[in-house]
């Protein structure tokens, strides 16, 4: 067993405001891959950050609208575009499980966290601690999002699993396979010029690794 002691998480910067997040995606051509107009982003960030100092979160699109697959190659370390591995075809079929989004295209994701303290934990042992402390894990796309609008939410040695997002096999058995982004070696079918790449790929649910957490939230809100 690991040491469930909790211990401090790495800080991150804060992320930037909502409004300056919606030009982000608009720049990156989310809007257009999710069926919005830009208008709507920038209307829907105006509305979230009101009332507050504009870092409300992280601004985040439904999967069903901008899906893992899509949004997986905006992302860039180094100049070098992130990508799913080739084993995680059906990367798109992991949807929310044990959880509930908002029925609205865009939502707020609040209070997240990388959950560095629980780096060398499987996702066995990571989610009822996180249920214990009242978070939720970020689905896949949040995680994606996440590392679109603060590229430094992955660290070498610091990457995350986003293990809110599940597949469900046909006979309603879950897929041992758990989605996680982290940081190409360049090894294997990844290939040699994808290192340092962001990459989206997948852990087996009762296994650890020394460099994921597991990233998660205090809530979300449409």
């Amino acid at each position: 067993m690991p040491d469930t002691t909790p211990g401090p998480s790495t800080v991150l910067p804060v992320l930037p405001a909502l409004s300056a997040q919606a030009e982000r995606l608009i720049e990156l051509g989310v809007h257009e891959i999710a069926g919005l107009s830009a208008d709507e982003i920038r209307a829907f960030a105006a509305e979230a950050e009101a009332g507050t100092d504009g870092h409300g979160g992280l601004l985040a699109v439904h999967p069903d609208r901008a899906p893992a697959s899509a949004l997986a190659p905006l992302l860039r370390r180094d100049g070098k575009p992130g990508f799913v591995v080739v084993d995680m075809p059906d990367v798109d079929e992991f949807t929310p499980c044990g959880l509930e989004l908002p029925e609205a295209p865009l939502c707020v994701v609040t209070g997240i966290d990388r959950g560095d303290h629980m780096a060398n934990w499987s996702p066995d042992e990571a989610l009822p601690a996180l249920t214990k402390e009242d978070r939720t894990p970020l689905v896949l796309t949040e995680g994606v999002h996440w590392v679109l609008q603060q590229p430094e939410a992955l660290e070498r040695n610091l990457c995350f699993m986003t293990i809110g997002s599940r597949l469900r096999k046909p006979n309603g058995a879950l897929d041992a396979r758990t989605p996680a982004i982290w940081i190409s070696n360049g090894t294997g079918r990844d290939g040699r010029e994808r290192r340092d790449a962001p990459k989206v790929g997948w852990c087996w649910w009762n296994n650890r690794h020394t460099w994921l957490g597991f990233a998660s939230a205090t809530g979300r809100r449409g």
